[in-house]
């Protein structure tokens, strides 16, 4: 059997850090790396020659910032992935990389095993988010419902009333994704197929008009609809 190979583009503006990252994806199993990038407009121009797997992408660029090239990727390339890695864990970097489209967030500081869990995740269909960021966006989205005692959104669905029509599978479905669990962990969970789970997934986009699972996530927070209050 053939070992499934993940294509992977790299874009940063620093030479050095950019060869390095190269060096060490190409240590790693299953990887290989097709192109690399100095800024976020060399990014579009090769996914578009290219059609990588993933993008690993940094923010701060010239002439293009990771988060616009993201946007562009993902619009052009829903296909491909894109794993911000950068030296920045702040709000002001984080929640516009994950609203462009970013399904994955890492800090440099992550080592070659966080790199690649991150990678697989992304092309399983799951968040790959550093724990440290993980932690800070579900603290953000725990401040929200703070913001007024009258927000209409997080009653909803402790009144029994579901938003944007969903069911109470899709919200079961829904506050599974916000835990971090994988398709495949969802259909264990409920005892259903992974195709079954698929299905779910793509009506609860549809209807609540979301992207990807980090989008996904913090509706489920918005609205009130995760583990603790089902």
């Amino acid at each position: 059997m053939t070992a499934v190979v993940t294509r992977v583009l790299v874009a940063d503006d620093q030479t050095v850090v950019r060869e390095g990252i190269v060096m060490l994806l190409g240590l790693l199993p299953g990887i290989e790396v097709v192109g690399a990038a100095g800024d976020g407009e060399e990014a579009v121009a090769l996914v578009e020659w290219h059609h990588p797997d993933v993008v690993l992408m940094d923010l701060r660029m010239p002439r293009c910032d990771g988060v616009e090239a993201t946007r562009r990727i993902r619009a052009a390339h829903p296909e491909t992935e894109v794993v911000v890695l950068t030296t920045y864990a702040d709000d002001d970097s984080l929640f516009p990389a994950l609203q462009a489209g970013a399904r994955g967030y890492l800090t440099k500081d992550a080592g070659a095993e966080e790199i690649a869990r991150a990678i697989a995740d992304v092309r399983a269909g799951a968040a790959g988010l550093s724990p440290q960021v993980q932690l800070r966006l579900l603290e953000r989205l725990s401040e929200q419902p703070a913001r007024s005692a009258a927000a209409p959104e997080r009653p909803a669905a402790r009144s029994g009333e579901l938003p944007d029509g969903l069911t109470a599978r899709e919200a079961e479905v829904l506050a599974l994704i916000a835990e971090g669990l994988s398709n495949a962990e969802i259909a264990q969970r409920l005892f259903v197929s992974q195709a079954t789970v698929k299905t779910h997934i793509n009506n609860l986009f549809a209807k609540t008009a979301v992207r990807d699972r980090a989008q996904a996530v913090a509706y489920a927070f918005r609205h009130g609809i995760t583990g603790t209050q089902q």
